[in-house]
């Protein structure tokens, strides 16, 4: 399947849910799904009864559009974690957490996941202090991420004036380094992902 490229607030309204696709716009009253909650397309007075594998599907979708990856990326991520010995879904989760754009995001240095993408792809950023400029590059417990060019004065004062709005608690993120830290594995209490990861895991053992 190949990128979407069309307007990303009707993903949103399809799924009836904020997958927070434009950063800080889903968090005020200009959010679509706020204004028009209801599918795009010709409304319907009658409500569509998805069948099983709609619903399968239709998670398995939110979660490709939530993390902004491939299906390939997906079946990928399925086959490592359904090898793991942790549960799948959960390790499913864990993946898609631990990957470096999603760290970056999740830090707050990025208002979105397709800004963080932007800011690893273009050489921001160094892990154990080697350059990385792969945003699907899957950090391990005490990985450090920190700026590949201490001087970059963006991100320096955007790890200075985030720490009040708080930070997953499996990451360490210290201002005065300027480095963020995987304390350990990300739960699944602890993944605000809007998905029934078992429907997902139903979709690809089928």
């Amino acid at each position: 399947m190949g990128t979407y490229n069309g307007p990303s607030c009707k993903i949103c309204r399809r799924n009836r849910v904020k997958l927070f696709l434009k950063g800080t716009r889903c968090e005020t009253a200009k959010c679509a799904v706020e204004k028009r909650n209801y599918p795009p397309g010709i409304r319907s007075t009658i409500p569509r009864k998805l069948s099983e594998f709609g619903r399968r599907l239709r998670e398995k979708q939110k979660l490709r559009f939530f993390y902004g990856v491939s299906e390939r990326q997906i079946r990928i991520y399925f086959e490592t974690a359904r090898k793991s010995k942790e549960v799948t879904g959960e390790s499913l989760l864990a993946q898609f957490e631990r990957r470096l754009d999603n760290v970056v995001y999740r830090s707050r240095l990025a208002a979105s996941r397709r800004e963080a993408r932007q800011l690893v792809a273009h050489g921001h950023f160094a892990v154990n202090s080697g350059a990385v400029d792969i945003p699907s590059y899957i950090l391990k417990v005490g990985d450090v991420v920190s700026l590949k060019r201490p001087e970059d004065a963006l991100l320096v004062t955007r790890f200075g004036v985030k720490k009040e709005l708080g930070f997953p608690v499996w990451l360490v993120v210290d201002g005065t380094q300027n480095s963020i830290k995987i304390a350990h594995l990300p739960k699944r209490e602890e993944i605000d992902v809007p998905v029934e990861e078992q429907l997902i895991v139903e979709f690809y053992s089928r």
